[in-house]
């Protein structure tokens, strides 16, 4: 699972790009004065958008631009797995884990990420892919499945087998674009597999079964308490 120390070598600054200085002074003013530190994890999640990762002197510098001590932010930082301690990869594969998805064939999904990226928590040569195994990330109706995150979004990948999994990743290594969400053919989202077999009528969407209101419920006035 995700380690909660972080890496090694560091930066040696960090500095937020322009857009995401404003967007951080905009946050800021939705708090009162002295109560900015609220920030905390909105501005760790845009920091690690913005680099790929937390570093510390990520840390360091939100600490300073929120006036709290360096430590609360560090607590923050590594208590809460979502923030990534250490370089990751253009691609950042989250493997589910958890029961449902282990029960619907995970560890093919990891050995695939062995296979194709390298070893956990690792970047690979080229940069562009490093993995993890997550806890539930709450899609077990589709298990198994991984999240990929980039710079532009998290997006879930449901359905999977090894041999699917191993040609998505190809196609991302390749830029193209691959889908979102199920990877089976006959499935729309979280549904049965196949056409939809119950609440069909068209009626029921229409407004055609709808009656009139007589009564607002529970609108009428109280007997007074005696």
């Amino acid at each position: 699972m995700a380690s909660r120390r972080p890496a090694k070598d560091q930066p040696a600054s960090f500095e937020w790009t322009p857009e995401n200085k404003a967007w951080c002074d905009a946050q800021m003013k939705k708090y009162p004065e002295c109560r900015q530190a609220s920030c905390v994890i909105p501005f760790l999640w845009r920091g690690q958008k913005q680099e790929g990762w937390c570093s510390i002197p990520m840390m360091e510098a939100i600490a300073r631009q929120l006036d709290m001590p360096y430590i609360r932010v560090y607590e923050v930082a590594t208590f809460y797995t979502m923030f990534n301690l250490a370089p990751a990869g253009e691609f950042f594969v989250q493997v589910c884990g958890t029961t449902p998805c282990m029960l619907r064939g995970s560890d093919g999904l990891r050995e695939t990420c062995k296979k194709v990226i390298g070893a956990e928590g690792h970047v690979s040569a080229d940069g562009k892919f490093s993995w993890l195994e997550v806890e539930c990330l709450g899609a077990c109706a589709n298990a198994p499945m991984v999240q990929i995150s980039t710079k532009e979004g998290d997006h879930y990948y449901e359905d999977l087998t090894p041999e699917i999994l191993e040609d998505l990743l190809a196609k991302l290594a390749r830029g193209e674009k691959v889908k979102i969400g199920t990877q089976h053919p006959n499935r729309h989202s979280s549904d049965p597999e196949g056409e939809n077999t119950t609440l069909t009528d068209p009626k029921l969407y229409d407004g055609s079964y709808t009656q009139p209101l007589k009564e607002i419920p529970n609108s009428a006035p109280k007997a007074p308490a005696e």
